[in-house]
């Protein structure tokens, strides 16, 4: 197995979690190690729990792991919930002065600072985060310099006075850690790579960036705002409108609106606000008007637990809008992909003139990873389809939007281009836009409409590669997954493999097209399937079924709020494999 780290920081909201959070990512990033980061927060501005997770290593780190080698509780209430969660080689670092640790297990070593002794002022409310994350640098061998640098970046807009008190209570913390706790057996490793660090949203807005797209909106919901929030900051150096609208009906017509006039656009939401804009989606089908909506999956239903993931509106996704249009849905596995999968998706509504949806989810999007810079092209091919953006004589004879082809694909002329004026309106149509109900309802053109549209289906197939079976074809267990859950299915793999059990994994990536013959054909002569996904009712396998007739042999679902653990999915593959039952559903252990 990977050598990694993990580290995690508790306290109620308000305590500074995310601060010693922040830097301990810069600190790992500058070493030229991998990263993942998970919070598990509450949606309150002060108080509850709130349980930041940091795992790295040298290699490619994909999930918060199983394990926790070094807690630092800000409070009374994280002590309690987590000591007894740790195991052997694992260590506490907290303030003596108002923390008690009760009895901890085997193994763990607890490490007091005595807060108010080690502060360069009075303030230890503010300063213990910073002072257990010195010590933690002491203990694992690294030099308090690159702390230093942080803290100065961290705290210089709150003036030099700030500034002068962190740093001196930081070098007092390390030195009280060199001279009173063990170090770590096994000193944070350096290499020479260099790495950045992102979350979901900001890859998604990159992605987007980098795609092309002119024109963003939103209405704020988490856990999508962050995209949101990139674009707005970013938006005058990258050249992109931005608006915040007042709701999301607002959003999707403002967007489709902005990619009528010929720029690529782009809006962002979660399921409920998503749910606002289905009607708009629709109109997108039927103008054939290609436009991008990202969708960041929280549990649900209704506002649900904002702050937790889930994988509960792929459902959603596929009857989005009434009657049959084509669409496109990618999941996004991992948060470079999330970067990588919006200029494919806009090649491909581009080209086919039809709307796209990139579902994601919490998990990805508020999650934080190391990405090599060279993972990510911000001069990606650009393919804007049959896109009429000058006058060339085709109008001469009357200009039909619509026109019947064998690909479904029409021509698309750009508003304002001589010789190429046309109607554009939700009602159906003739080739030209001229509603089909404006003399009779035209039973002949309307069913040729339809299926001029409904070809496109076989191009968009065509586009987008199948899912790969990754592993050994005669493996004892196949697991299927889609979207986020790849990295944690991909370490369990590894765990079963140490336990003497084989497996390979199918990682769905594209929804629409599903491409369900070859996922079939990828699966026949498993020995035993399992899909696993973060929902209650299993809506991949009913999705699945539904187009293909496939029937896993088993299934691993999680629909707590909280994400997949590699351990809970090697549990279940054990307890499936031994006949114990078809269908596991591991709970989080630890209790957020």
């Amino acid at each position: 197995m990977k050598r990694t780290f993990a580290v995690a920081i508790g306290g109620a909201a308000g305590q500074g979690v995310a601060t010693p959070g922040v830097i301990y990512a810069r600190i790992f990033a500058r070493r030229g190690l991998h990263l993942y980061a998970y919070n598990a927060y509450q949606s309150i501005i002060r108080g509850g729990h709130t349980f930041l997770t940091i795992r790295t290593g040298p290699d490619r780190v994909t999930n918060q792991g199983d394990r926790i080698d070094l807690m630092i509780p800000l409070n009374q209430d994280t002590m309690d919930r987590h000591l007894g969660l740790l195991g052997e080689g694992a260590a506490v670092i907290y303030n003596s002065d108002s923390i008690q640790p009760g009895t901890p297990p085997p193994g763990v070593r607890l490490c007091p600072l005595p807060v108010s002794q080690l502060q360069h002022n009075a303030r230890a409310k503010q300063e213990q985060n910073t002072l257990a994350v010195a010590a933690s640098l002491s203990m694992l061998g690294v030099a308090f310099q690159p702390l230093e640098e942080m803290l100065i970046q961290q705290f210089k807009k709150k003036g030099d006075a700030v500034v002068k008190d962190n740093t001196e209570s930081a070098r007092t913390a390390y030195q009280y850690a060199t001279d009173h706790f063990e170090p770590f057996p096994n000193p944070l490793p350096m290499t020479d790579n260099k790495y950045a660090v992102l979350t979901g949203n900001m890859a998604l807005a990159m992605g987007g960036a980098a795609a092309g797209v002119k024109f963003y909106c939103a209405y704020p919901m988490s856990p999508s705002t962050g995209v949101l929030h990139w674009m707005a900051s970013h938006a005058r150096q990258a050249g992109i409108m931005v608006r915040q609208v007042e709701d999301e009906i607002g959003v999707i017509n403002m967007a489709i609106g902005a990619a009528q006039s010929g720029c690529r656009a782009m809006c962002a939401t979660s399921g409920g606000g998503f749910a606002l804009m289905t009607e708009g989606l629709g109109m997108a089908g039927m103008i054939e008007t290609p436009v991008v909506v990202i969708d960041v999956q929280r549990a649900g239903p209704s506002t649900g637990v904002p702050t937790k993931t889930e994988q509960g509106d792929l459902w959603q996704m596929l009857g989005a809008g009434h009657g049959d249009y084509p669409r496109a849905i990618a999941t996004p596995t991992d948060i470079v992909d999330c970067f990588k999968i919006i200029p494919e998706m806009f090649n491909l509504v581009d080209k086919f003139q039809c709307p796209g949806i990139v579902l994601g989810d919490l998990l990805l999007s508020e999650g934080h990873a190391s990405a090599d810079p060279s993972e990510l092209d911000f001069n990606p091919p650009i393919d804007r389809g049959e896109l009429i953006t000058s006058a060339n004589g085709n109008g001469a004879n009357g200009y039909k939007r619509y026109l019947f082809t064998e690909s479904g694909i029409s021509p698309r002329a750009i508003p304002g281009v001589k010789g190429h004026a046309h109607t554009v309106a939700t009602d159906e149509h003739m080739e030209d836009g001229v509603l089909i109900s404006d003399e009779f309802t035209n039973p002949i053109k309307r069913r040729q409409m339809m299926e001029k549209r409904q070809r496109k289906i076989a191009g968009i197939e065509a586009a987008v590669p199948p899912p790969e079976l990754v592993g050994p074809r005669d493996a004892e267990v196949t697991l299927i997954g889609w979207g986020s859950t790849q990295g944690v299915i991909q370490e369990a793999i590894e765990l079963l493999g140490d336990e003497g059990i084989t497996a390979n994994q199918l990682q769905i990536r594209w929804m629409v097209p599903l491409h369900g013959d070859a996922i079939v054909e990828q699966l026949r002569g498993a020995r035993h399937t399992i899909i696993v996904e973060n929902n209650h009712s299993g809506q991949f396998a009913r999705y699945l079924r539904s187009e293909t007739s496939f029937v896993a042999d088993g299934h691993i679902r999680k629909y707590d709020g909280e994400p997949f653990m590699p351990h809970h999915i090697v549990e279940a593959v054990k307890d499936q494999l031994a006949g114990k039952t078809k269908l596991s559903v591991p709970m989080h252990e630890i209790m957020v």
